[in-house]
Order: C-alpha cells, then structure tokens, then sequence
C-alpha cells in the first residue's frame, strides 16, 4: 500500500510499504478521509513537544482524523464489523492502569496515540491498523467528510460541556480556527450567544460566512458579561487575556496550545471564583459528536476547504494551500488509488 511517511523535519516521502495485518483485538481498516491537522505540521516542522520529550520519532506516519471501512479483523473481533463504516479514538490506553480503569484512558501514561505517539501508525496511508476497541460506527448519515470530523468534533463538543453553556449565555470563543469554529457551532447548537475573536480579516469573514453574527478583532471586542470563554488559539498571551473577560463565577475552558508558556494570575481565578478546565482529546465526546452530525444540529463540512491525494500532503503541511482551495480551515486527504 502507499503511505505518507515523515523522514525528519520537512522531510518526506510518499511509500510503498507492506499492507497492515489485523493482530489479536484488532482489525484493518480501508481509509476513505483524513484530516490534516496542526499537530502534523508540528511533527513536519519538527516542534512537536513528544519529539523531544521521546515519545515519538522519525520516520513516522501522521494521520488521526479518518473514516473509512472494516476490511479485515483479528482473532478475537467481532466479525460484525467486517464491511462497517467506522472512525476511530485516537487515544489508545493500556487498559490495565488505574487511570484507564477509571475511564480515563486518553490520559493514560502508557497510552499510544494513532499517528502521533507511541509508534502507532497513522491512516495517511491506503490501510491503517487499530485495536477494534477504539472503533466507532458511522451511520450512514455521517459520510466520510463528516467521519473525518468527528475527532475534532469531539474535542470541540468536550470543551462546549466543559463551557456549561445554559441557553442565552453569552460565550466568547478565541481563535476562530477547526477547533474554535467548531466549538462555536456546538455553543450554537446548545442555545448560546456566540462570539468569536481572531486575527485574520478572512477568518472573520469565513466566521460571519457561516452565520456567526458577534465577530471581532481583538481590540474591537466588545465590553459585554461574558459567562464563559473559550481559548482554541496557539497564543500564549490569550490564556491570561480570557480570565480577564470572564465574568466573574464564570467559567473558562483551555483546548488550544501555544508554542511557548502561557501564564495566567490564579489571584484573579480565585478572586472572581472562576472554573478553569483543561481538555485533551475527543475520546469521550466521540459518540455524541457522531449523533450531532448524524441529526444535523452541527454540520462542519464548510470547514473542509480541499480534499487532496497523498501526493499532495507534504506541499499542504508546509503551508501550501491546493489549487482552488475554499475559504474553510480544514484540508481533507482521500488516500485511496486515483485520489
């Protein structure tokens, strides 16, 4: 099969290697989508922190927002999943450990991460191995494109339940990016005031575009009660700034990362008996990110700005965008022969 493989940073090649066999508990999916995500340009760019903390190395394969369909299983999978649509939690836990015993397996010190961590293969590739215990179904509502938003999704919809959004309240989303332009459309779909700040003129007017009223440039946002504040961006100045526009006994949600320490006073945490809530991946926001899809209430397919053939995955992480690519924020890769 033909794979996408990373040889060092900004380094690549597009190979053929041995096609996956399904071990014990797992099973071999074809891949029809995968999302290119920030943490693969990290990996291309070589500032990836797992790089240099050892739990990942090169030559490695990216991938970790797919769908695709079941085309093998091993000794002890359900032949029932032959011939499914799936997508599948990124996040694979060692399932011993006490973290994993109590449900947190995303946060598992052993864990292997798919494409990222662990040397757990990617899916930008033809075919792709996975434990048969991270897979999710699809139904047939939620096509590739959707499958291969539901990672991000998940994360998306985890830091809107980390928000506690009750209908009418007013929430601020930083960095209108995948993950804050999808957070906005969970809060959305909850009921919620949205706003959004960003950087770009054309962010913003993608963000107006799909019907985001309250958009804002950072020293244009207004000075109303916010009752939650969302920080998706990579800006290590805007974890301090979203504490100073939460209202007080407010609640404030960190999914996004910045290269570098962000730092926030807990004077003011504590003096505004403010909530603060970390998130790290979509693992247990997967199954009702695929119901919101499948029902329509959040539909991001105009995040997913082209879709491109494996050929063209290196060009699009070192920033190139395709040939006639839309507005959206998102680039799709079909890795499938003729794609």
């Amino acid at each position: 099969m033909r794979a996408f493989v990373l040889t060092a940073p900004g380094a690549y090649e597009v190979q053929d290697l041995p096609a996956p066999v399904a071990g014990p508990g797992e099973v071999v999916v074809d891949v029809e989508r995968v999302g290119v995500c920030g943490t693969d340009v990290e990996f291309f760019t070589g500032t990836m922190a797992y790089l240099h903390q050892g739990h990942s190395a090169y030559p490695m394969r990216p991938g970790h927002e797919w769908a695709g369909r079941v085309a093998a299983v091993g000794d002890g999978v359900d032949p029932g999943w032959l011939g499914r649509r799936v997508m599948g939690d990124t996040m694979l836990g060692c399932g011993t450990c006490r973290r994993c015993l109590r449900g947190h397996q995303h946060v598992c010190r052993k864990r292997q991460e798919v494409g990222i961590r662990g040397a757990r293969a990617g899916a930008l590739a033809e075919q792709l191995a996975v434990p048969a215990s991270s897979l999710h179904a699809l139904p047939d509502s939620v096509d590739a494109v959707l499958g291969a938003l539901v990672e991000p999704g998940g994360n998306a919809l985890r830091a809107v339940r980390a928000a506690a959004p009750q209908p009418g309240d007013r929430v601020l989303v930083l960095g209108p990016g995948t993950i804050g332009l999808l957070v906005a459309m969970f809060l959305r779909a909850a009921g919620a005031e949205v706003h959004l700040m960003g950087v770009t003129e054309s962010s913003l007017a993608f963000a107006r575009g799909l019907g985001f009223e309250h958009v804002w440039a950072e020293d244009a946002v207004p000075d109303l009660p916010f009752d939650a504040v969302v920080d998706a961006s990579n800006a290590a100045h805007l974890p301090g700034l979203a504490l100073e526009l939460v209202e007080p006994a407010g609640r404030l949600v960190y999914i996004g990362l910045a290269g570098e320490p962000s730092r926030i006073d807990t004077r003011s945490l504590a003096l505004k008996d403010v909530t603060a809530v970390g998130v790290l991946s979509a693992s247990p926001g997967l199954d009702a990110t695929i119901r919101a899809y499948a029902a329509g209430s959040v539909d991001p397919r105009p995040l997913v700005a082209a879709t491109v053939g494996l050929d063209e995955v290196g060009p699009v992480l070192a920033g190139e965008r395709p040939a006639g690519a839309g507005p959206g924020p998102k680039i799709h890769v079909d890795p499938r022969p003729g794609h």
